[in-house]
């Protein structure tokens, strides 16, 4: 399938991209894999997902077997909230590398605004009686500069921001000699976020929503969250184009110049 693409930093973004949260281990790599089979060139991915070893054997396979060229595929990471001190962001971006199998990321992110304590854990957690986020505090400014410098070494491509509101994205404009080329934030009709797009388009940064659908695989843990795909104005909509509510939800995203995953 033919895909449009956005600009994003000196790339070209897939509109469409499939995202690997929630992916199940066993299940990631054939996922991956039928997506690039099927069309999809826009893969979007993390180290806190924990199935980045998978996805790269996936990876592996299909550009050895030349389903699909690598320079074809925009891929995109994330560096997750414990590796924000500057001399650990070589150190995450060259384990997903490794992990990812491959020489350079399209698209590395920060994953979250806030910094949580280094160590052997995702998540520090309070039992041992320290303090969870890291008492480093380092500033965005610090990890920033650290990103930049995987820009330089061409190790990726491009370098974004994830869950940041405005004022911090401004906040890392003013000094940033690598300008952000992405924002990765929740978005779709019940959650618009208008003027955080709006933003983004004045100072050329490309918009990724995440959660088009609304989450629906959510409902059963949080059952105060709306069903999008039963929505009836979202239904209406569908017969009305004889397209299926999935569809409408993600059309609506892509009109307004977004791209998704």
């Amino acid at each position: 399938m033919a895909q449009k693409s956005i600009s994003c930093g000196v790339s070209q973004m897939p509109v469409v991209g499939l995202g690997t949260w929630q992916s199940k281990k066993g299940e990631v790599g054939a996922a991956v894999e039928h997506a690039l089979r099927n069309g999809y060139r826009h893969i979007d991915c993390a180290m806190i997902y924990q199935n980045e070893e998978e996805i790269g054997e996936t990876f592996k396979k299909v550009f050895s077997e030349g389903i699909v060229k690598r320079e074809d595929v925009f891929i995109t990471s994330k560096l997750w909230c414990t590796y924000k001190r500057a001399e650990d962001v070589l150190k995450a971006c060259t384990k997903t590398l490794k992990d990812l199998q491959l020489e350079y990321l399209d698209l590395y992110l920060i994953h979250w605004p806030f910094s949580l304590r280094p160590g052997n854990t995702f998540f520090p957690s309070k039992s041992d009686g320290e303090n969870p986020y890291d008492g480093n505090n380092p500033s965005f400014k610090e990890t920033w500069n650290a990103l930049e410098k995987l820009v330089d070494q061409g190790k990726v491509k491009n370098i974004g921001l994830s869950n940041f509101n405005k004022d911090q994205i401004a906040e890392v404009l003013e000094f940033a000699r690598v300008k952000p080329a992405s924002l990765q934030v929740e978005s779709h009709p019940f959650f618009p976020n208008h003027d955080l797009l709006a933003f983004c388009k004045k100072n050329n940064i490309a918009f990724v929503s995440y959660r088009p659908l609304g989450n629906p695989g959510n409902l059963s843990k949080n059952p105060e969250l709306k069903n999008l795909l039963e929505d009836e104005n979202v239904k209406e909509i569908a017969v009305k184009h004889n397209k299926s509510p999935g569809q409408i939800l993600i059309r609506y995203q892509i009109e307004k110049g977004k791209s998704i995953q």
